[in-house]
């Protein structure tokens, strides 16, 4: 067959660069060797946050006293939480499987390859090879979990985040090795399901990418909740003999052993660039990453690349918008080139952690005079009255002209928060703008306009 644009992988940023090619007129092909959704809808984001939601619904039944309800003892059914994760995931699938019929959008089931700058060799799973021909191809394999020397993974007592989320039963005891946003939910998760949790991270505290701040609160708030927490560490390796494992952690010039049931490996991930035929055309790749333009075409004209593949951040929503920034410019149009300064972050543990532009220690290297201000949960009508006031918002703004350089936030349902500060961000809106746009009470999104305050000598209830 010959296509206008054939994309390589349908994760949050291939399907959504077919939909947006096939909106714009251009003769769209998929190839996907997996399921439709790519890691993020069927191993990642989607079905994570159903084991979340089974997790923090257990903990309000353990809590129900607090909200004045008596239930009896409630028990986890891991395979049923484990199940309805499954479930949510492959509903997500068949609905993108949907919109590519709703959008006349083929596709080609196999691993895909390239063969030249406008030709893609198709494999399937029965070893068949079909090429297809297009004007543009764009790549979008997406990533898998990092392997680490001494943390190698046997997918049965050290795995990654795929494994961990489709246990055939639930550990008593783990060690996750790694504090960004994958290990922290899952040790969240897992603790509060009953599992004795243990994480281990490189860097000096866990959420390391985070305002200090932040990563100070949520520490606090995970030791109350028995979660062990070594920073400053390293795995030297992991024994698998016997019925479980033997960790060995270096901290500093001392080493010591963990004993547990399972290890989840959450160092990072690895691009999926193996197989897909970028040498064979000399595509450009530094650092790990395919090198791409503003409009994400690489050095071979015809072949473009995005998401987890190229260096922008490795998250859905930035694969998505890389997606539609790039089909634009291939259909003709002059899109806006991504402001990657403005991209937010979230991290889906209880409590949730949101944040967009610099941390406050980021915008001192920089050389900026700033002002800061803070609102804690603890003093928000709405965070109480729902039984979540740990937490707090924190702006960071430049002095000199009231331009809002950053947000940090940790606190219940702040992943929805965060959109109104990447507008305000995007508009250039001003501190004492903010600070003069009414907002709803009682909500946790007046706990914004409290920061700006604060920030400028005005909060009034704190």
């Amino acid at each position: 067959m010959n296509y206008d644009v054939i994309v390589v992988g349908s994760g949050p940023g291939g399907y959504v660069a077919a939909i947006r090619a096939s909106q714009l007129g251009l003769k769209t092909a998929v190839v996907e060797k997996e399921s439709l959704g790519g890691i993020c809808l069927n191993w990642g984001c989607i079905p994570t946050k159903a084991l979340l939601k089974s997790a923090q619904v257990f903990n309000y039944i353990q809590h129900s006293e607090d909200f004045g309800i008596t239930i009896s003892k409630a028990k986890a059914n891991f395979d049923k939480v484990v199940g309805r994760s499954r479930a949510t995931a492959d509903k997500m699938s068949k609905g993108v499987t949907f919109l590519m019929r709703k959008n006349k959008i083929d596709v080609l089931t196999g691993h895909g390859t390239l063969v030249t700058a406008n030709k893609v060799a198709v494999k399937d799973e029965k070893g068949k090879t079909e090429e297809h021909t297009a004007k543009h191809i764009i790549l979008a394999t997406g990533a898998r979990s990092r392997q680490l020397p001494g943390l190698e993974q046997d997918g049965k007592k050290v795995f990654g985040y795929r494994k961990a989320m489709s246990l055939d039963s639930q550990p008593k005891s783990m060690v996750v090795v790694g504090a960004g946003a994958i290990g922290v939910e899952f040790a969240y998760f897992y603790n509060a399901m009953g599992t004795k949790v243990t994480i281990v991270e490189y860097a000096p505290r866990i959420v390391p990418n985070e305002d200090k701040d932040v990563s100070k609160e949520l520490t606090k708030i995970y030791k109350k909740a028995g979660v062990d927490i070594m920073t400053g560490s390293a795995v030297q390796s992991v024994n698998t003999k016997g019925k479980g494992c033997e960790v060995t952690i270096k901290t500093g010039d001392k080493e010591s052993k963990i004993k547990c049931d399972v290890v989840l490996s959450a160092v990072g991930i690895q691009p999926n660039l193996e197989n897909i035929g970028i040498e064979a055309l000399g595509i450009l790749v530094e650092k790990g990453r395919v090198k791409v333009d503003e409009h994400y075409r690489t050095n071979v004209p015809g072949v473009y690349a995005i998401g987890d593949i190229t260096a922008g951040p490795a998250l859905a929503h930035v694969a998505s918008a890389e997606a539609i920034t790039c089909v634009e410019a291939i259909a003709g149009h002059n899109p806006e080139a991504i402001d990657y300064g403005n991209i937010p972050g979230c991290t889906y543990c209880i409590p949730e952690i949101a944040s967009v532009g610099m941390t406050e220690e980021k915008a001192k290297e920089a050389g900026y005079e700033l002002k800061v201000g803070k609102f804690p949960f603890s003093a928000s009508g709405k965070a109480s009255a729902a039984g979540h006031n740990e937490g707090f918002v924190k702006l960071v703004f430049d002095a000199k002209y009231g331009e809002l350089l950053g947000a940090h936030m940790i606190g219940y349902n702040v992943t929805e928060m965060i959109a109104e500060i990447v507008a305000i961000r995007k508009l250039e809106t001003t501190g004492h703008e903010i600070i003069k746009t009414v907002h709803p009470h009682p909500t946790m999104s007046e706990a914004v306009m409290e920061a700006a305050a604060a920030a400028y000598g005005e909060v009034i209830h704190l």
